[in-house]
């Protein structure tokens, strides 16, 4: 035989294999998947555009694809339009630049709810229950909450002109203001309730949260605070570096405060406590519900971990994905999950989202969740054969994969369908108006004292019946069984608006918080906290 004949074809034939083989492992090891997925999306956008029947807008099937693409990741991966993305990053970034009002549209017109502490309509003297109805001179009846965003909102140093008309002021009033740049606190209020308890409310974890925090504790701390109430209720969470510098200011040493794991290890970071603060040894109760979510729970997972201080309240809402943000050429922008955070014991705070359906299933079950108020110190609410275990500090079972589960559980009571009613078509906010137009000289009566205020002013039966004819006015419905079952929440909330007139959110918090059955109880427990943390 001859050999040089046999090798040609074997060269052949292994060339031939080895080009068949390059072929699949290249599939398998590059980024062809990915290659012919954009083509494919881009040929379907353009026969689309080039033979729909009708006339396309291409960006927005752009933006459905995008969306398409993040519901099928997790609930927390989300596309961010343009229009979206500048109102998300000033919440974030802690300000905006405007005339520094809260407002509300009632009955069409714009109603100064209050003047923004420290913002220009604050300094030219602007009041609650103001109604703006013109705007450079234009009518302003019937105007949006975005048109309104639109026009009172502007580069800091520009200027608007708006007219006022204020109760008890005959004649209109005439403001130019000029626009500044005007903060977003993180922090609701801060106020003592007693003459050692301190309260601070926390709303988000922004770019300023631990400055106002840090800012508030030194406050109270020389008003005679020696222990305190964290108030994270609703808080849907933000940036984690916040999260981590708040609990460093009651965690002490180099504890292990957060970590987290994602598939690219670059992702992989672990966060310590790092410096030491003042408020290392007060007692602490933090209060969370099922709003509560992401920084939120970092902040109340490493405190239960550490057995820093007892968490009171509901289950948190179970938020463990960490995300960043990718920005796209067009302003608009992709928030990617890219690792999962665990609490110092080893907890994925993350509930389960592979197994629902869509992402309202996901959403709805937060309202289904049932829970036995009562002492959980021992945690034995949430015990579950299908959750993993891990153990605090002093040997307590945690468990993992569903929220931070308090230590007490106090549910918040569901609202009846009248009070329901009364908040959805804003009447207690409508009403105050209307009584504070017949009780002008309130605040002279009770000399701007909100102690005053607090301990001694009650609305008449006269004024109680005038709400039930005023809410019945609005097309909201008396059910007096309703009404009966929640009178002191109403009055209560009645009394908080009237006080958020005068004193802003001091006023709002101080009287709403006397009737809070989870602040009532937290107040009881401080020295089981103590005690827990090993205080002296």
């Amino acid at each position: 035989m001859n050999r040089k004949n046999f090798r040609i074809p074997f060269i052949v034939i292994v060339l031939t294999v080895g080009i068949v083989l390059g072929i699949q492992i290249q599939k398998v090891f590059s980024d062809d998947s990915l290659r012919t997925g954009i083509r494919k999306l881009n040929d379907v956008l353009t026969y689309t555009e080039k033979y729909y029947v009708e006339e396309v807008d291409t960006q927005k099937l752009v933006e459905s694809a995008v969306n398409g693409i993040m519901d099928n990741l997790d609930p927390h991966s989300v596309y961010i339009s343009p229009e979206q993305l500048a109102s998300v990053e000033e919440s974030f970034r802690g300000d905006f630049e405007g005339i520094g009002i809260e407002f509300q549209v009632v009955n069409d017109t714009l109603t100064v709810v209050s003047p923004i502490t420290g913002g220009p309509s604050e300094a030219l003297g602007i009041l609650s229950g103001d109604r703006i109805i013109k705007i450079e001179g234009e009518d302003c009846i019937g105007i949006t909450n975005e048109q309104v965003r639109e026009k009172l909102r502007g580069e800091s140093g520009t200027k608007v002109s708006i007219t006022v008309h204020r109760h008890g002021v005959k004649d209109l009033l005439d403001y130019d203001i000029t626009r500044d740049k005007i903060p977003i606190y993180s922090l609701d209020t801060q106020l003592m309730m007693d003459d050692k308890t301190g309260y601070v409310s926390v709303s988000r974890f922004s770019e300023t949260t631990y400055k106002e925090l840090a800012d508030a504790l030194n406050n109270l701390k020389q008003k005679g605070m020696t222990q305190l109430v964290l108030d994270l209720r609703g808080n849907p969470g933000g940036y984690l570096s916040q999260a981590v510098d708040i609990a460093d200011l009651f965690i002490d040493g180099k504890k292990k405060i957060v970590y987290t794991k994602g598939r690219r290890t670059e992702f992989n970071e672990e966060y310590f406590a790092a410096k030491s603060s003042d408020y290392e040894d007060i007692p602490l109760i933090v209060l969370i519900n099922r709003g509560s979510a992401s920084a939120s729970e970092i902040v109340a997972g490493a405190v239960q971990d550490w057995d820093r201080g007892l968490i009171l309240g509901e289950t948190s809402f179970g938020k463990g994905l960490v995300q960043r943000q990718f920005d796209l050429p067009d302003n608009s922008a992709i928030r990617l999950t890219i690792s999962e955070y665990f609490t110092p014991s080893g907890r994925l705070i993350q509930r389960d989202y592979k197994n629902k359906k869509d992402k309202d299933d996901y959403y709805s079950e937060l309202m289904e969740r049932e829970e036995e108020e009562g002492d959980n110190s021992e945690h034995t609410a949430e015990q579950d054969s299908t959750k993993p275990e891990f153990k605090t500090e002093s040997g307590r079972i945690v468990y993992g994969g569903g929220g931070i589960t308090p230590d007490y559980i106090v549910k918040t009571e569901d609202l009846t369908d009248y009070t329901t009613e009364l908040l959805r078509n804003n009447i207690f906010y409508q009403y105050v108006l209307q009584y504070l137009e017949s009780n002008k000289k309130l605040s002279d009566l009770y000399e701007n004292d909100l102690m005053k205020f607090r301990d001694s002013f009650f609305f008449s039966e006269n004024d109680i019946e005038k709400f039930k004819t005023f809410a019945a006015s609005k097309k909201v419905e008396f059910k007096t069984e309703d009404f009966e079952k929640e009178k002191e929440y109403i009055l209560t909330r009645l009394k908080a608006q009237l006080a958020r007139n005068f004193w802003k959110n001091e006023g709002w918090y101080t009287i709403l918080l006397s009737t809070d059955s989870q602040i009532n109880k937290a107040l009881t427990l401080f020295e089981e906290a103590k005690s827990l943390a090993n205080l002296k």
